[in-house]
């Protein structure tokens, strides 16, 4: 475990090499925002960039530890959630090795166990990537 990971890995599933989230800024009950440094051993990093896959997954992240902090504060279980759906994603750039991006992601709706958000990645102030996600969220404890 890499020590940027420890705070973090509390409020999401995910485990190293697939953490892609550094630090949860802020999270509301509509809205969260995140960190995430790029680096050289990233899984997703292809050619000295973070591959669109990365900036995917690390907009789910943001969204998981959203509910995985929420979840925390009233003593129950992190949930796995798996994503859906990916609609209306746009690429403008690929972060480079060592930028710093940063995600917000809304809730657009929910119904039951499935959570419709907004994504937005940012890098050096610049808009790199949005999109719409479906994701499911599974209840089931042998799943957790």
């Amino acid at each position: 475990m890499k020590a940027y990971e420890t705070g973090i890995l509390q409020f999401i599933p995910q485990r190293s090499p697939f953490v892609m989230v550094d630090q949860l800024l802020y999270t509301d009950e509509h809205s969260a925002r995140s960190t995430f440094q790029v680096r050289a051993e990233n899984i997703f990093v292809e050619d000295g960039e973070l591959a669109e896959p990365g900036l995917v997954e690390n907009i789910a992240q943001t969204a998981a530890a959203r509910i995985g902090y929420i979840c925390q504060q009233e003593k129950r279980p992190v949930p796995l959630g798996y994503i859906g759906a990916v609609q209306n994603l746009e690429i403008m750039a690929l972060p480079k090795i060592n930028d710093q991006i940063e995600t917000e992601i809304s809730i657009k709706n929910q119904i039951f166990d499935v959570t419709i958000i907004s994504g937005t990645v940012l890098c050096r102030g610049m808009l790199v990537a949005r999109c719409d996600m479906k994701i499911f969220i599974s209840n089931n404890p042998k799943n957790l």
